[in-house]
């Protein structure tokens, strides 16, 4: 009504202020006179005329206009509906709601798009955090259960307080710190609490301290560690220890996950733009295509019967995701299949 309401005050305004001027001039050059009755009677029709055809005009206008609105308003009320209901749900904890396209243009139709998708990554993120808290029980509930069945049977006189007691207990009390270590380590790395060292590495110095690192482990599974290193490349601007930990953590995964014989190369090449990459790839187990998008999750295993002793606490990717990304890099993991081994590839800024 506003919008309406200026439209008719302004064509009123421009209508009378032009109209009657250029009515007159025409009338005088028809022949004329300024001041003749049929002059003056052809301009008061004229007036009252264009007072009419306006005021009916307006009407018209203000009816169509009115209609409009009425269907807009209501399909635009019924959208905003739909999303205010979705946000409430969401709200309480519902967060398979979705709101459908209304159909109404771009911008209500990104609208839409943006509030499914928040609603997707809310969904998934309470998904993982029950899932975490889940895992976190499970890998607790073991070594707890073990302490306090040893205590209870050395109470009861059932079981010696010798060495190889005592030996059970600091290592049940071991895992525990390293899984209290693992979970603030990550939770630190993700929420960019870290100090980082920058400062310029080669990419050879630096797969080189790896693998010579590894080497003895490697040796001992009878597995291959073989280095490619992309002539020319430039260096890497990273915190060193850092990025030694995100690779030492890959090679150990590889290591576990190649049998006898197998390979696992340690590789560095140009990157887009100022990017140095980085990547080991070995010739394992590999990893079926259902599991990669979820690799990088804390506590995730791709098999689920492993322990603990074989398949890691299932932190260790969580943290080198974080690390990685906590330097402006990424980190990707991408295999065949089962039986066709993996390449877990960093890209990081170079020099």
């Amino acid at each position: 009504m506003i919008v309406l309401a200026t439209a008719a005050i302004t064509a009123g305004l421009v209508a009378s202020a032009l109209g009657p001027g250029l009515f007159h001039d025409h009338m005088l050059r028809a022949g004329l006179q300024d001041h003749d009755a049929a002059v003056l009677h052809a301009e008061q029709a004229f007036r009252d005329a264009s007072t009419v055809s306006f005021a009916l005009a307006l009407g018209a206008a203000a009816l169509a206009a009115a209609a409009v609105s009425v269907v807009l308003t209501r399909r635009i009320g019924r959208s905003l509906a739909a999303v205010s209901t979705a946000a409430a749900r969401v709200g309480a904890g519902a967060y398979e709601s979705r709101v459908p396209d209304p159909g109404l243009g771009a911008e209500f139709d990104n609208l839409a798009r943006s509030f499914n998708a928040m609603a997707d990554r809310l969904h998934e993120a309470d998904r993982l955090r029950a899932r975490l808290l889940a895992d976190v029980a499970h890998e607790v509930r073991t070594p707890v259960a073990t302490i306090a069945g040893y205590l209870e049977a050395v109470e009861d006189g059932l079981q010696p307080l010798d060495a190889t007691t005592i030996a059970v207990l600091r290592e049940q009390a071991a895992r525990l710190t390293r899984l209290a270590q693992d979970l603030s380590a990550v939770t630190r790395a993700e929420a960019g609490d870290l100090t980082l060292d920058l400062e310029p590495v080669p990419a050879d110095a630096l797969l080189g301290a790896v693998a010579a690192a590894a080497g003895e482990r490697a040796a001992a599974a009878g597995v291959d560690l073989e280095l490619k290193i992309a002539d020319g490349l430039r260096p890497l601007v990273v915190d060193r220890t850092r990025i030694a930990q995100v690779l030492d953590n890959l090679v150990a995964n590889a290591i576990r996950h190649t049998g006898a014989g197998g390979t696992i190369v340690l590789s560095a090449d140009r990157g887009p733009g100022e990017q140095v990459v980085l990547a080991v790839a070995d010739t394992g187990e590999g990893i079926a295509s259902e599991h990669l998008p979820h690799i990088f999750e804390r506590f995730y295993r791709a098999d689920t019967a492993r322990d603990r002793g074989r398949g890691g606490s299932g932190i260790g990717l969580a943290i080198s995701k974080a690390l990685t990304e906590a330097h402006g890099g990424t980190i990707t993991a991408a295999s065949a299949g089962p039986g066709k081994g993996a390449t877990f590839t960093l890209t990081l800024p170079g020099a």
